[in-house]
């Protein structure tokens, strides 16, 4: 629709006029605005819309220009347009519409004043709302430590809203952005993830409580204290965490328990080939059960915010003995599974590294293990794998993820020296592509208009993510700042600044759903029209230029990131339904797509998916993750095998999708059925999480989602995805 004109001599006021936004924001006016809450409005009433509809609110709408233009020279108040817009309702007789419009005004200033109300999410907690407590699936609801927290973070995002800038908290309240991890942030000024500095800890020592640990004298002491630390760090920080490089970082470790064995050897037993076979045995025996202890302690851990620490463990480039074995007892480990019932351990991610000349290929050295981690994948999912090459390609240095996908760029301190772990990321900012995309009815420049727009205010959020963990004081998160973990070690009266600045920290402009952005233009099945394509990619490549920009202007890294919108994927496909109601290939499927994702929905083989996908991270280095489907794989592992090496050259980060889950009641291993009521066995019926393992993936991470429901777009995702698995 054209932009309506007042029947007034005053229109050049009306279109120098600008609207005060509630949260202080001056905006141009735009009459369009009112005509399409009437539109809706009158929608709503009928059902269907007539020409003569159109007419009669376009001739209210001119009523109301005309009175706005009369008592205003300058500025008006939002509120002031919205009670014009009611008087001139009555006034017309139009009191069906005129209550419809009211009662839509109304429920939208009440739900903005319940998201700070304490006592009224206080209330949904109670009530079990599932927006509340299935927030995350890997949080057991039901458990006291996650209820005091999921408690703490109703009051911290209460508080947190009230905190942020207005326009920043109104433009996250209506779903035009997220601010993500509220609950934690801006409340406190923790930061997200990182790359703890474990080498520098292990070596130089750290402190904790009360206690001054020195360096470890075996690894099974290095297993524990490495646990411990991930204990500490996840309770000072809200994100994941990582070991880069675990293999070469143990192996010192081993070498001397392999030592000690070797000495006990000479003394007891003759010959120099039987007390090194002797010293190798003990050793890997000893390598075996440490590696097995931090399965089990990171599985048995619970943080101060009530969860299992999001913890990711990366490896494979190491090549000595020592390295090799702590490599296959990782795996060896991960296949045997957790307890008598052998269950698939949900943590830590297991983050494998290929590399050519190392493992690719049969003639490489550590092909081996590469075979162990394509039978570890088939029977339990993980390891994901890095491309060595393509990570150093896109990144700029290799390095495994923070956590579950958040992807440092590569730097060097003062000195020219490459630093990867004990850096970190001080939050993330989604953007809501999708609704700028419904926005914009069709008309592209409209969309770039807005996206510019909604960009300004990203920003603006950024920046004050990193501004409030600025504010933070060393002796807030000692673990962290004092003692190692984000490298280098600060005193108290020194400013936390020390080590996010000069682009040494990242910060991450989100996005979600790409795929829909694209169907709202060029229908539902784009992915092979060129057109859409570029669409897309001009979408990141803008996002991308932004945050370089902005990156050069305040000395921090902004980085471009493909969200993992376990919960978001509902919560703004939700407010858009609301918006613009069932829109097809959109809002219609109840959840968004994650990031630069293939359709769900559909079912191209790996190899296509892959060359749809692999132009994507280029422009969102920032954090990304490509994942294959798979039916069951345990028979197959060669076709798995086949996809790493087609991904080698195209993609750095591949995840495995294939169905292990298992019914001890019948003993059926393979994909469980979704239900409303979750999934439940194909051969039984069984749906008891005591009787049942069920492990999908749910974001970056793999999640139990018979044990802790997750929120409902997310299992609709799954639900689409588990069919087409099929």
């Amino acid at each position: 629709m054209m932009k309506i004109k007042a029947l007034t001599t005053k229109q050049n006021q009306l279109d120098q006029l600008k609207i005060i936004k509630r949260d202080g924001r001056l905006m141009d006016f735009n009459d369009e605005k009112i005509y399409g809450a009437l539109l809706k409005a009158e929608k709503k009433i009928q059902g269907t819309i007539d020409p003569l509809t159109h007419r009669k609110i376009e001739k209210i709408v001119e009523k109301v220009d005309q009175e706005i233009a009369q008592r205003f020279e300058k500025n008006v108040k939002i509120y002031e347009i919205q009670s014009i817009v009611e008087h001139t309702l009555l006034a017309q007789g139009e009191y069906a519409l005129a209550e419809e419009y009211i009662n839509y005004r109304t429920k939208r200033d009440f739900a903005r004043s319940k998201s700070t109300d304490i006592n009224f999410t206080i209330g949904q907690l109670l009530g079990k709302d599932s927006s509340v407590v299935n927030e995350n699936a890997n949080k057991d609801a039901n458990v006291f430590n996650t209820q005091r927290d999921l408690t703490a973070g109703i009051v911290g995002k209460s508080i947190g809203l009230k905190m942020l800038p207005p326009h920043v908290a109104n433009a996250h309240q209506k779903g035009d952005i997220h601010y993500h991890d509220l609950d934690y942030h801006p409340y406190t000024p923790m930061t997200n993830c990182c790359l703890i500095d474990f080498k520098g800890m292990l070596n130089g020592g750290f402190k904790i409580g009360n206690a001054d640990v020195e360096s470890p004298k075996s690894i099974q002491t290095a297993t524990a204290q490495i646990s411990q630390i991930i204990a500490n760090v996840a309770s000072s920080q809200y994100g994941g965490c990582s070991a880069d490089r675990v293999d070469e970082l143990l192996a010192p470790f081993a070498k001397l328990n392999y030592q000690k064995h070797l000495k006990d050897a000479l003394e007891w037993i003759e010959g120099s080939d039987k007390q090194e076979a002797f010293a190798k045995e003990k050793t890997k025996k000893d390598i075996f059960d440490a590696m097995q202890s931090l399965e089990y302690e990171i599985n048995t851990l619970f943080t101060s915010n009530g969860q299992t620490p999001f913890t990711s463990l990366g490896f494979g480039l190491g090549t000595d003995w020592f390295e090799r074995e702590i490599q296959k007892a990782i795996f060896q480990i991960r296949i045997n599974g957790l307890g008598s019932e052998k269950r698939t351990a949900i943590f830590p991610k297991l983050i494998f590294t290929l590399k050519r000349g190392l493992n690719l290929r049969p003639e490489d050295p550590n092909y081996d293990v590469k075979q162990l981690a394509i039978e570890c994948a088939t029977k339990r999912m993980y390891p994901d794998v890095l491309s060595y090459d393509k990570i150093v390609e896109l990144t700029g240095s290799f390095k495994v993820p923070m956590g579950c996908r958040s992807f440092l760029q590569g730097w060097q301190d003062e000195f020219g020296q490459e630093v990867n772990v004990g850096r970190m990321n001080l939050g993330v900012v989604t953007l809501n592509l999708p609704r700028i995309a419904m926005e914009a009815k069709g008309n592209q420049e409209t969309f770039w208009q807005i996206l510019e727009e909604r960009l300004a205010v990203v920003k603006d959020a950024l920046v004050y993510r990193v501004e409030r963990c600025k504010e933070a004081d060393p002796s807030n998160a000692p673990i962290l700042y004092m003692y190692g973990a984000f490298g280098k070690r600060l005193k108290k009266n020194q400013a936390v600044d020390e080590l996010f600045k000069n682009k040494r920290a990242t910060v991450s402009l989100g996005y979600i759903g790409l795929y829909e952005s694209a169907a709202a233009f060029f229908g539902g099945a784009w992915e092979n029209d060129p057109q859409a394509k570029k669409f897309t990619l001009d979408i990141l490549k803008e996002l991308k230029a932004h945050a370089d920009n902005w990156g050069d202007e305040y000395g921090y890294h902004f980085s471009v990131y493909s969200t993992p919108s376990e919960s978001l994927t509902d919560r703004f496909c939700r407010l858009d339904t609301e918006k613009f109601g069932l829109v097809e290939n959109i809002t219609d499927k109840e959840y968004y797509t994650n990031s630069f994702h293939y359709d769900v929905r559909k079912n191209p083989t790996p190899f296509e998916k892959l060359d749809f996908e692999k132009d994507y991270p280029k422009y969102c280095s920032g954090g990304f993750i490509h994942y294959c489907e798979y039916p069951v794989l345990q028979q197959n592992p060669k076709a798995l095998e086949a996809v790493w090496d087609y991904a080698y050259d195209r993609v750095g980060y591949l995840g495995t999708n294939t169905p292990i889950d298992k019914c001890y009641a019948c003993g059926f291993e393979g994909d469980f059925t979704p239900t409303e009521r979750g999934f439940e066995c194909p051969n039984c019926g069984n749906h008891d999480p005591k009787t049942c393992d069920v492990v999908k993936r749910t974001c970056g991470y793999l999640g139990n989602p018979q044990a802790r429901p997750m929120v409902h777009g997310r299992h609709k995702e799954i639900s689409a995805r588990v069919k087409h698995m099929k």
